[in-house]
């Protein structure tokens, strides 16, 4: 049984805390065939916006690219029964590519990126159209409200 969902179109305290270093995340897009994708990823917000860095070509980007919708879910270690899902809509930009996966690196594997010449970084921006944070009723934030914990 799940809890309250707070569909909303921006960030909350909490989402920002679990959309970011060192909170892993899975990012969802869809193949050309209608199948899901998803690969984990680092990421940042921005305001109500999530950054993260792919590199051009690799299959989540032409899948972006090709359709802009995506998803990003990212669960609370503290808390696995508690987490926030981001649908929303993709651009991406190469300016800027490599500042951003050096700025992740640094903060989640607290060290600098090392360049790939061979590679070309684009900086991907999601808008979120619909945030929902998920509270199980197994979650000790049951009985908090999403602005507490």
């Amino acid at each position: 049984m799940s809890l309250d969902s707070n569909d909303r179109t921006a960030l909350s305290d909490y989402a920002r805390r679990l959309l970011g270093p060192p909170v892993f995340a899975v990012l969802c897009t869809v193949n050309a065939d209608g199948s899901p994708q998803s690969s984990v990823i680092w990421l940042r917000a921005d305001g109500d916006d999530l950054l993260f860095s792919t590199i051009r070509g690799r299959r989540k980007c032409r899948n972006m690219e090709r359709d802009p919708r995506v998803s990003l879910c990212a669960y609370d270690p503290q808390d696995p029964y508690s987490y926030v899902e981001v649908r929303g809509t993709v651009t991406m930009t190469e300016e800027g590519g490599d500042a951003l996966i050096d700025e992740l690196s640094r903060a989640y594997d607290d060290k600098p990126w090392t360049p790939r010449p061979s590679e070309t970084r684009v900086v991907a921006r999601v808008r979120p159209t619909k945030v929902v944070e998920h509270v199980a009723t197994q979650s000790p934030r049951r009985g908090a409200k999403p602005e507490d914990a």
